[in-house]
């Protein structure tokens, strides 16, 4: 029994010393623990700002002319003539002089830019101006077959083509004219 008195006398004694631990509730989290959980509050008060003030959406010259926009030419066209254009598009690759003596729209090898519908437009005309000079050389001369009158139009046309423009060669092949 003398045991159970000291140890009761030593557990009053103690008791003064010891003290229940300290339960601190925290009602936020510390900026690591919100940034862990997925609470960026910067990030978020700059996102709401940015929503607030439109700024323009850059888009790709692709992109404007799918939405129907003609992009402004890089080079402006001013004084050039259309054989000028011709002779750039024939130079960029955009379109080549064909086997048959028209031209031929060649956009998948461009090398700089794109046809805008300017282009596109200017390409049907010259073909169309052509096929028109053939008929008439035909009117002209109705003994000679077409085919030779084409050819011979093409033989002397080809002379005249702009050095390093797209030509098709008589096997299909497309190259530059050499000078």
């Amino acid at each position: 029994m003398k045991r159970r008195g000291l140890l009761l006398l030593a557990a009053f004694a103690f008791s003064g010393c010891i003290r229940a631990p300290e339960i601190v509730m925290v009602d936020r989290a510390t900026a690591l623990e919100e940034q862990a959980s997925g609470s960026f509050k910067d990030v978020e008060r700059r996102l709401a700002r940015a929503g607030m003030s439109p700024t323009p959406v850059p888009l790709t010259p692709n992109q404007l002319e799918d939405l129907g926009i003609q992009p402004t030419p890089l080079v402006e066209n001013l004084g050039k003539t259309h054989a000028d254009r011709v002779d750039e598009l024939l130079r960029r690759h955009c379109v080549g002089e064909g086997r048959d003596g028209l031209l031929v729209d060649t956009r998948s090898r461009c090398r700089a830019g794109r046809l805008s519908a300017d282009d596109v437009a200017l390409v049907e005309r010259v073909n169309q101006a052509r096929r028109q000079l053939w008929q008439w050389m035909r009117t002209v001369r109705p003994s000679v077959p077409e085919e030779s009158l084409r050819r011979s139009w093409k033989q002397v046309h080809a002379e005249g083509v702009i050095c390093g423009g797209w030509v098709e060669a008589d096997d299909g092949t497309w190259g530059e004219k050499k000078c």
